[in-house]
């Protein structure tokens, strides 16, 4: 079981702010990665001073194994049913509320727990804030069966999209294939930039062998923001989302 004993602020400042929205009696998506353990951190924390009765599904092996050691119920998504509310972090937000997610290589299960959900709250520090998504290289999880046959098919499909001299890279954890839950590979899409998610989302989608990519399009209903001060900014769908804040934070970002 791994804690953050020094946990980065702004990460711990959203991360306290998402676990000050959660009520008693919710079922809970738990994401993965580095904010996101700092949240289930502080949750786990929640429910042994209020004695919360949470239901909580993992979105990984590792977010299940930390949620479980710190006392927190652990359940399958089909055990629970619909959730409340999702909980996770994001490698890019953009000021439409669309993501970038999969830095963790738990993004397939992470969008099945998130559309599972009546709320998705994501988040992150200053430096996941974009103009436009892109930069942070996009996973896309394959089969391993036609690895090879996928990548082309990939490629192919960023070359209709005018992105055809991007680098399509094989996911590794030091020198062997990067294997997710799930059994499979990862491509990393190296796009620098992405003019139109929407339509690479679906050119994606449609290439047998591809299980699932890292655009979070309209999933995302409230990201907050946490500063290294300890204050928050929060960007909720439901309301007008302040696009001239959120390029002054992606300006002001650390």
């Amino acid at each position: 079981m791994t804690q953050n004993p020094q946990p980065d602020p702004a990460k711990l400042a959203a991360s306290r702010a998402a676990v000050a929205l959660v009520r008693d009696g919710m079922k809970l998506g738990l994401g993965t990665g580095s904010t996101a353990s700092i949240m289930v951190e502080l949750l786990a924390g929640r429910v042994r001073a209020e004695g919360l009765s949470l239901r909580c599904a993992a979105t990984s092996k590792a977010t299940a194994e930390l949620a479980a050691g710190l006392g927190l119920r652990v359940e399958t998504l089909d055990e629970i049913g619909w959730l409340d509310m999702t909980i996770d972090g994001a490698d890019e937000v953009d000021p439409d509320l669309h993501l970038i997610k999969g830095g963790g290589g738990a993004h397939l299960r992470e969008k099945v727990v998130a559309a599972a959900s009546d709320r998705m709250v994501v988040i992150a520090d200053p430096g996941k804030i974009v103009d436009r998504l892109g930069a942070f290289p996009l996973p896309v999880e394959v089969l391993q069966f036609g690895f090879e046959t996928t990548r082309t098919l990939v490629r192919r499909a960023l070359e209709g999209l005018d992105l055809g001299d991007r680098e399509v890279m094989q996911r590794l954890k030091g020198s062997d294939a990067w294997i997710t839950d799930e059994g499979n590979f990862i491509l990393d899409l190296h796009l620098q930039a992405i003019p139109d998610p929407v339509l690479l989302a679906r050119a994606l989608s449609a290439i047998p062998g591809v299980v699932e990519h890292g655009l979070f399009l309209g999933m995302c209903d409230l990201a907050i923001i946490g500063k290294p001060d300890g204050d928050v900014v929060t960007l909720d769908r439901s309301a007008d989302i302040d696009a001239d804040m959120l390029a002054h934070e992606a300006e002001a970002r650390s």
